[in-house]
């Protein structure tokens, strides 16, 4: 009977450290340092932004649950902070790198994020939210693979690349940004960037990528730009759309793919050409001056250079909005679904709210301002979440100053405020982006992937529910408007924090258009959210308050 007793309890020791070993998801380790340098991707030194003396930064390439921990030093001469594009970080909104739930890294100064990507796959990228330093560099790649026991529904691919594509001006970030403080627009793009480059074609370029005859490649593509929408496409190869923005979609083949600013996708390209250089291109859609860059693909022992001939571009935004209907969410495929689970059901779920945000732009006070229902957004001294959970956000701004359902007139005037709405934990809300400007938008929600349901021409009305799609809509993070047109999500607000919404397009967001969603557990437990870390810096109204007491 004793030995009995001592084997049971050998086993108990031994599971109970099995647990212990195994019960943490894996860290990974970082030392970023931010610092400025001079870069020559068009022929003309300009300066930038580096990591690690790095342009674009360095990639990361993580797995689903594992803990990223990044220790960001700052060595530029303005406080700084990153932001992690589509990583969702369950319940921990300190760290999600924005002016309203983080202080900026002070200049000489570092700070360590603890980012969790959780249970999530697919491709994102991360890029510097203070000021205008987006337009400076400071972005890189970022790809969180399925883990072993989690099924792909695709092969292997032979390698597996990473091309951040994006609008670029040769005028500082410190030039634009006092060009948006007087009051001005920053205008049009100079040139698009493929990977930090652009190729020549005079014969010297060095490859991006190589390719082996008869493998397939993953090409992970993502537009970092501050305005512009680029379509994508491989000189002569085919492009088999797998993932887009953390969901395996029904694989199709596309020639070209138009890829907004703040989003991403991965393709499959089989090296099923003649062996040679091919051109990767990415070129501007809807603006008037199309910009073009170009990148090689190298076959192995390929001895001829790429053809001159570049394939054409798409014409008109009805072919994008063509192309966006074609999306659709892999049901099949075993992968993360949204919280709650169940929720590919979504069609099947009753909508607690409807909130329309319709964009607006004016001056006021002779300067250009942006708008979302009739506010244009300013950051505070005293971030919205830390002045929230300090309990002095009276001090700081109100909730709600926007209505649900704006007037027929929103937009004729603009208040200047910070913007803040405040939505009930778990309920399940329909949000519509109406676009009556001229211009392209892009919007992204922070801390979510959320169901885009429709975007088409025109107003937006109940009636225009019937034009959801309520099976297999794609979740994603980003959403385009096209001009004079809308778009409707939807998503269950089951993420408890403060939650940056806003245009994905810099001079916008710089300028206003933005806001802030509070998800509040009423409960204040650790179940919901996590509490601040004991590294967070501290500014503005709450730097000498007292810590409030834990959640528990």
């Amino acid at each position: 009977m004793g030995r009995v007793v001592l084997v049971i309890i050998l086993w108990l020791s031994a599971a109970t450290l099995l647990t212990v070993v195994r019960g943490e998801d894996p860290y990974l380790f970082y030392t970023w340092n931010v610092t400025y340098g001079t870069i020559s991707p068009l022929g003309i030194p300009q300066q930038a932004i580096l990591i690690n003396d790095q342009f674009p930064g360095p990639n990361i390439n993580c797995t689903s649950n594992n803990n990223l921990v990044i220790n960001v030093f700052n060595n530029i001469d303005e406080p700084f902070l990153l932001t992690w594009n589509g990583i969702q970080q369950r319940k921990n909104s300190w760290q999600d790198g924005v002016p309203g739930t983080n202080c900026p890294i002070p200049p000489g100064k570092n700070f360590t994020y603890h980012v969790q990507v959780k249970d999530q796959i697919g491709s994102y990228f991360y890029y510097p939210s203070t000021a205008m330093h987006r337009a400076a560099g400071g972005y890189g790649g970022l790809r969180v693979n399925s883990r072993l026991l989690i099924p792909v529904p695709y092969p292997d691919p032979e390698d597996d690349y990473t091309i951040l594509i994006g609008d670029w001006y040769t005028k500082s970030h410190t030039t634009l940004r006092k060009l948006l403080d007087s009051g001005r627009s920053i205008g049009r793009p100079e040139a698009v960037l493929m990977n930090g480059k652009t190729a020549k074609g005079d014969g010297k370029d060095e490859p991006l990528f190589t390719m082996k005859p008869g493998k397939t490649y993953k090409y992970r593509v993502c537009n970092v730009g501050l305005k512009a929408s680029l379509n994508f496409r491989i000189q002569s190869h085919s492009m088999k759309l797998v993932e887009m923005e953390g969901s395996h979609v029904v694989q199709t083949h596309y020639d070209s793919i138009d890829v907004h600013v703040g989003g991403c996708f991965s393709v499959l390209v089989t090296a099923d050409r003649v062996p040679k250089d091919y051109y990767m291109v990415a070129s501007t859609r809807f603006i008037k001056s199309v910009l073009i860059v170009k990148g090689i693909i190298r076959y192995e022992n390929g001895k001829a250079p790429a053809s001159p001939d570049l394939p054409p571009a798409p014409l008109g935004w009805p072919w994008s909005l063509n192309q966006f209907h074609s999306f659709r969410w892999n049901l099949s495929a075993s992968a993360a679904r949204p919280n709650p689970q169940g929720s590919y059901k979504y069609g099947k779920i009753n909508i607690t709210r409807t909130i329309k945000l319709v964009n607006s732009a004016m001056r006021t006070k002779g300067k250009l301002r942006y708008g979302l229902n009739g506010v244009s957004h300013v950051d505070p001294e005293t971030p919205v979440k830390l002045a929230e959970y300090y309990g002095i956000s009276d001090k700081v701004f109100k909730y709600n100053t926007i209505p649900d359902i704006p007037p027929p007139n929103v937009g004729s005037t603009l208040s200047v405020q910070p913007n803040v709405l405040n939505i009930t934990h778990r309920d399940f809300v329909e949000i519509i982006f109406e676009n009556r400007e001229k211009a392209m938008q892009s919007y992204h929600l922070d801390g979510y992937s959320f169901f885009a349901l429709a975007i088409e021409p025109g107003t937006w009305s109940p009636e225009k529910r019937r034009e959801y799609n309520l099976l297999d809509a794609v979740s994603r993070h980003s959403i385009q408007v096209f001009p004079k047109s809308w778009a409707a999500i939807m998503l269950t607000f089951d993420n408890a924090g403060m939650w940056n919404l806003r245009s994905e397009h810099a001079e916008n967001r710089y300028l206003g258009q933005q806001l802030y969603i509070s998800v509040s557990s009423p409960e204040h437990s650790l179940r919901d959210e996590y509490n601040i870390a004991d590294n967070n810096i501290l500014c503005g109204l709450i730097k000498n308050l007292p810590k409030p007491a834990p959640y528990t």
